[in-house]
């Protein structure tokens, strides 16, 4: 019989045990239970198959199976513990019961069961989960400001309440980098995802908390969604401050970088639409901008919209028309101006034309900015160029003397970007079987200036025997005291200053600065835009090599550029205009096989 004070602890003990808000259930090493709590008793109870209480194992078998074995293979009173939980069958209209288990090994005959109900913790930590997924999905992970779904709520948001609340007035400015995709190729993407990190500090410290929210939305595109405006002007004036701040430079890893933005502006009360209709009218303004040069901010107007769904149906039949052969190339003569034996046509410039099946013959004016845009210009630049070549070769072969001396063909950002185009450019040749000096190739003065990696890819060009010429000179940014830094062998003189060298005595001077620069670096020059006989004089006595225009020949079919050639009258000099037949596009012919892994590999 035990001690009165033992017997009173004993008693005090058991009565906690029963009473204690977890379960508790003490069983031996076979799981025979020796003592449980009615609260492990009622948590225990929806696991026991006909209300069977006996054996702790037993109930724990279908979540956790090897707990007896695991029990008595600990040695001793190791201090084996296991801990688990499992989920009960849910009833009807309820949440379901989650429990979690503990077990421990009292001595080396007992264990000891702790059984709570976790459901409550289990509901929250879900509700927490649940949260960090949803802000992750709508959080951009490289620079943790709002992405597009996120954006699109916001501006839900304010479209809902914009109408019912006083001064509740907003705007959306769409930023897109220009030529952001020049830093990541350049420097690498660890570099460029560094710099857009800068790009939303900068934004963010430029705007202020409560008025403006930052987002990302695409690769280098952001969007500023500002709220509570008290006049349209003040998104104006906001958007213009950010287009300038974008502008300074920015330090990365040891490199001073500069990326200017292009930037669209639109009101929310400009559309009725929803938030993904102001966010494409916002993109819409923003094309505009870098249309207009890029580094500015252009407010929407709806008539923007109508010309963007009108490019993006250029944008698929131009994609139909590289796969269907619509495209075809014309050919504008190219003649000598100062001819040491008699007048003749030095060479030719290869232009694309587009034959499509409803509208007919449609003007590059149309098509070369949206090819641009779109990313079509590398499958139509490669195109003329591989059709050029092949044509030139067929006329030597045909006319000999009397076929052109070169052709020569535009050539864009795309292709001096891409890693392939000078292998690509030599086995053009092998396949057409044309000397690389009866080609030349055409940049114009701006791109020419814009770095040095598109200098590199034109000396690599040179070294296979190609020539290249300066197009559109005196146009772009570069001065003529900068034209020995570019290895070209001709410069060509824009027609908007041949079309006034018969008027204007200060563009007869531009002229001739621009012959005695080229003379003096052994370039030969090409005056394009020559329509008058007066025009024609004057720039063969400023000494200009050839010349190319509608006094000549307009840009013709090949077929009838054979004729020009074989019968027309380049006496131009008597005034005499060459004859010039009425351009009507000849019919397609097969493409080589190089050109159609031009068509298969670039219009995709």
């Amino acid at each position: 019989m035990l001690p009165a004070d033992t017997a009173t602890a004993h008693d005090s003990l058991i009565q906690f045990l029963y009473r204690a808000p977890v379960g508790l259930v003490q069983a031996d090493l076979s799981g025979a239970v020796e003592m449980i709590n009615p609260t492990a008793a009622q948590l225990l109870m929806p696991m026991a198959t006909n209300g069977d209480l006996d054996n702790l194992f037993a109930l724990l078998g279908s979540v956790a199976p090897g707990l007896a074995a695991a029990a008595q293979a600990s040695a001793g009173d190791s201090g084996w513990t296991e801990s688990l939980r499992t989920t009960l069958p849910a009833r009807p209209a309820e949440p379901p019961q989650v429990l979690a288990v503990h077990l421990s090994k009292l001595d080396g005959q007992r264990v000891m069961a702790v059984i709570q109900d976790v459901s409550l913790q289990v509901a929250q930590e879900q509700r927490a989960l649940d949260r960090r997924l949803h802000e992750a999905a709508r959080t951009d992970t490289l620079t943790q400001a709002p992405n597009r779904a996120e954006l699109r709520d916001r501006i839900a948001q304010l479209q809902a309440t914009a109408g019912a609340k006083p001064g509740a007035a907003y705007a959306l400015i769409f930023l897109n980098g220009d030529r952001f995709k020049r830093i990541n190729d350049r420097l690498g993407a660890a570099v460029g995802d560094r710099l857009l990190g800068l790009v939303v500090t900068r934004l963010r410290s430029l705007l202020r908390a409560g008025q403006a929210e930052v987002a990302r939305v695409g690769g280098d595109e952001f969007a500023v969604l500002l709220r509570n405006l008290s006049s349209p002007d003040d998104a104006v004036a906001i958007g213009t401050r950010v287009v300038d701040a974008l502008l300074r430079p920015y330090p990365v890893d040891g490199h001073t970088l500069t990326c200017s933005f292009s930037a669209g502006l639109v009101h929310g009360d400009q559309g009725d639409g929803d938030a993904n209709d102001l966010l494409r009218d916002a993109s819409v303004a923003m094309i505009e901008a870098k249309r207009q040069g890029g580094g500015r901010l252009v407010g929407f107007e709806p008539a923007m919209r109508e010309r963007a769904i009108q490019r993006g149906r250029v944008e698929a039949d131009l994609r139909t028309a590289l796969a269907g052969a619509q495209l075809f190339v014309v050919y504008q003569p190219i003649v000598a101006l100062q001819p040491a034996t008699g007048p003749r046509c030095e060479g030719v410039e290869a232009l694309v034309r587009w034959r499509h099946p409803q509208r007919g013959v449609v003007s590059p004016m149309e098509f070369i900015s949206v090819a641009e845009e779109c990313g079509l210009i590398y499958a139509v630049g490669e195109f003329v160029l591989a059709q050029a070549c092949r044509q030139l070769r067929q006329w030597q072969v045909e006319l000999g003397d009397r076929a052109p001396r070169s052709v020569s063909v535009n050539l864009s950002r795309a292709q001096l970007q891409q890693p392939d185009f000078v292998d690509w450019l030599r086995v053009v040749l092998q396949d057409s079987g044309l000397m690389p000096k009866c080609l030349q190739l055409e940049v114009t003065e701006s791109l020419a200036a814009e770095d040095e990696a598109v200098r590199a890819v034109l000396r690599e060009i040179k070294a296979l025997g190609v020539t290249l010429a300066l197009d559109d000179f005196g146009t772009g940014y570069s001065s003529l005291a900068c034209v020995h830094h570019f290895p070209v062998d001709a410069v060509k003189i824009d027609r908007s200053f041949t079309s006034q060298v018969s008027s204007s005595e200060h563009h007869r001077v531009l002229v001739q600065a621009k012959v005695l620069v080229a003379r003096s670096l052994a370039i030969s020059t090409v005056v394009e835009g020559i329509e008058t006989d007066a025009q024609a004089g004057i720039v063969r006595e400023l000494g200009c090599d050839k010349g190319q225009g509608y006094l000549f020949s307009h840009p013709l079919p090949a077929d009838a550029l054979r004729q020009w050639l074989l019968h027309g009258d380049p006496a131009w000099s008597n005034s005499q205009p060459f004859a010039t037949p009425t351009p009507q596009p000849a019919a397609a012919k097969p493409l080589s096989k190089i050109s159609q892994r031009v068509i298969t590999r670039r219009a995709a």
